[in-house]
């Protein structure tokens, strides 16, 4: 039961509340609302739901002059002091009690099913949080039988830190995307000429200048008889059929012929 010195909390409030005078249970099946007559409710007012310690109140209340019609303490949730009926979610039946201690059972709706919700789930925190309070005294009462560790320093431990050294990072080297990479350059950044050889430029040499002669006899030659075939365009070059054969030039004439060109 609440104290003497503690504060109270307001829950939940609610400005529609229908009471309702219930039959004794018939059996162990549950309350039914459809047993009641819900068209004409015994009385109608306002509920609040407050808390004082771990004791929550369920109020009645008139609307205007907030008189206190009856209460119900309620120690734990679910319990008989709240109960649910079996075929509605708007009802409930409540163990209301006077100053006296006489108690007696009645039954509680809302018209509105948001109502009903609101009154259930402001019931479920309290008493949750009433739950988790009395795990903590009983953990701060209960002696704490785990071995602490222990992270102090020994007599005579010492500790080494290094402050401000850090290691330089190696630049990763470039790698080639291909399957034949080229080599880096050497480290003082000049090429070194590729090695040649006097006896193979110099026979290179000599085969440019001869091809280069022979080149231009061929272009002279060609030119003259160009030449000689210009000059007269007329003359046949086999002659006429009807020159005798001395006229024609013999065999050592043509090849000393040839060989003067060549001097030349």
């Amino acid at each position: 039961m609440a104290t003497e010195g503690e504060y109270e909390s307001i829950l939940c409030v609610k400005p529609d509340v229908n009471v309702y005078r219930i039959p004794p249970r018939a059996s162990n099946r549950g309350y039914r609302a459809a047993d009641w007559k819900l068209d004409t409710p015994d009385w109608t007012g306002r509920m609040r739901v407050t808390a004082r310690g771990k004791v929550a109140y369920i109020k009645l209340e008139d609307k205007i002059s907030g008189e206190l019609f009856a209460q119900a303490p309620v120690e734990e949730f679910p319990g008989i002091t709240v109960e649910t009926v079996s075929d509605s979610s708007r009802y409930f039946v409540i163990r209301i009690q006077d100053e006296s201690g006489r108690s007696a059972f009645i039954g509680i709706g809302f018209g509105d099913r948001g109502d009903s919700f609101d009154f259930n789930v402001a019931l479920q925190d309290h008493f949750k949080w009433v739950k988790q309070d009395n795990e903590i005294i009983k953990q701060s009462q209960t002696p704490d039988s785990t071995p602490k560790l222990d992270l102090g320093f020994k007599e005579g431990q010492t500790i080494t830190l290094n402050i401000g050294q850090t290691r330089k990072k190696e630049k990763p080297r470039p790698q080639s995307t291909g399957g034949f990479g080229l080599l880096p350059p050497p480290p003082g950044g000049k090429i070194a000429p590729p090695p040649s050889s006097s006896g193979v430029s110099n026979h290179n040499t000599e085969s440019l200048t001869e091809d280069e002669d022979t080149g231009c006899l061929l272009e002279l030659d060609s030119s003259n008889s160009n030449s000689v075939l210009q000059s007269n365009p007329s003359a046949d070059l086999w002659g006429d059929f009807s020159t005798p054969a001395s006229s024609l030039p013999t065999t050592a004439q043509k090849e000393s012929s040839s060989a003067n060109w060549v001097q030349f």
